[in-house]
């Protein structure tokens, strides 16, 4: 059976690697958790991968700005590599703190096809001025073209854990792009999947966006953390019945998406 190889990268700061490394290797991934020294001294290590994830953490402290050491890093050191990566097609995605990283360089929304490190949004601090860790409802768009959700319920349940999660693009008319290209991928709700404000959208994101992809549908990023919901028992209702008790919880679902795609498509 063909095997997707996988990169978890991973810094000074970075504390969700281990679930995320786990996360793949449950959907069948061939995984590989690599330091930033050691991707930037062996950058074959990119061209042997198929995916490439920036989990959730506080990379460098998120002094400056979440996410913006570890971006200015990416791109000053690995400029060329990521654009051939992305050039060929393959797969990224980036998890809180890897979200961060992924807007602030400029990958996404990237709502112009080939546009580069071209930023169109950022991620600031919560609205409420307060670090955020709970179960938040999302709305998962029918009209997306990201391939990592595919036939994912329209109401899912994830954690959060950030404090600049409030996304904002850069003007209306990125927005307008980012809707119309079918580029918003998740939206905080209420259970019913409804828009419903504070405290269903924790953080004040414009339009009540969660997470979005660039325009080939290969690139995601998003607040919530999938890699934290990979079997029911992590569900804090694990045991009311109307938890579904299949064994795998919806984030499972994501990454499972990535490595069948990569499989049938790389």
């Amino acid at each position: 059976m063909k095997k997707i190889k996988t990169i978890i990268l991973r810094t000074a700061g970075t504390n969700c690697d281990n679930e995320t490394v786990h996360a793949f290797r449950s959907a069948g991934g061939d995984v590989e958790s690599i330091h930033i020294n050691a991707l930037t001294k062996d950058r074959k290590y990119l061209e042997k991968a198929s995916i490439l994830a920036i989990p959730g953490g506080f990379t460098y402290g998120d002094d400056v700005g979440s996410g913006k050491i570890l971006a200015n890093e990416l791109k000053s050191r690995l400029n060329s590599e990521l654009q051939r990566f992305i050039s060929d097609g393959k797969l990224i995605i980036g998890i809180c703190n890897g979200f961060q990283v992924l807007v602030k360089m400029g990958l996404l929304p990237a709502v112009r096809p080939h546009s580069g490190f071209d930023v169109q949004a950022t991620l600031c601090l919560n609205d409420s001025g307060k670090f955020f860790d709970k179960w938040v409802y999302l709305r998962t768009a029918r009209e997306t073209r990201c391939v990592w959700t595919k036939d994912m319920p329209d109401v899912v349940n994830l954690p959060i854990a950030h404090a600049e999660g409030k996304f904002i693009p850069k003007n209306d008319s990125v927005l307008q792009k980012l809707k119309k290209n079918g580029q918003v991928v998740f939206r905080y709700t209420d259970v019913t999947g409804a828009l419903a404000g504070y405290p269903h959208n924790p953080n004040g994101s414009v339009d009540d966006i969660a997470g979005v992809c660039d325009p080939t549908g290969r690139i995601l990023g998003m607040m919530p953390h999938p890699e934290r919901h990979m079997t029911y028992l992590q569900h804090p209702n694990w045991r009311r019945k109307d938890v579904d008790r299949k064994g795998l919880g919806i984030g499972a679902e994501i990454f499972r998406n990535g490595v069948e795609f990569a499989k049938k498509y790389l």
